[in-house]
């Protein structure tokens, strides 16, 4: 949770990665603080792909937060 990961349901975590780059540093995080005998598993996606999940509560269809917005150096 301070890595800023998001609970998508319980033991399900997501986090919006702005690049590859990126990616491999939160999982080298992960892969380090896996307790001996635990288990992770790690399902990347793209932003158009996690764009289209549908989600259902109840009987009524909530949309996900938004992204955050990609940091742009020049």
């Amino acid at each position: 949770m301070k890595d800023e990961f998001v609970m998508m349901q319980f033991s399900i975590y997501t986090r919006h990665c702005a690049s590859e780059e990126s990616t491999e540093v939160h999982m080298k995080r992960v892969r380090e603080a896996v307790p001996q005998k635990g288990h992770v598993s790690i399902l990347k996606v793209t932003d158009k792909q996690y764009g289209d999940i549908l989600n259902f509560f109840g009987a009524t269809e909530q949309l996900l937060p938004p992204a955050p917005t990609q940091l742009e150096l020049f």
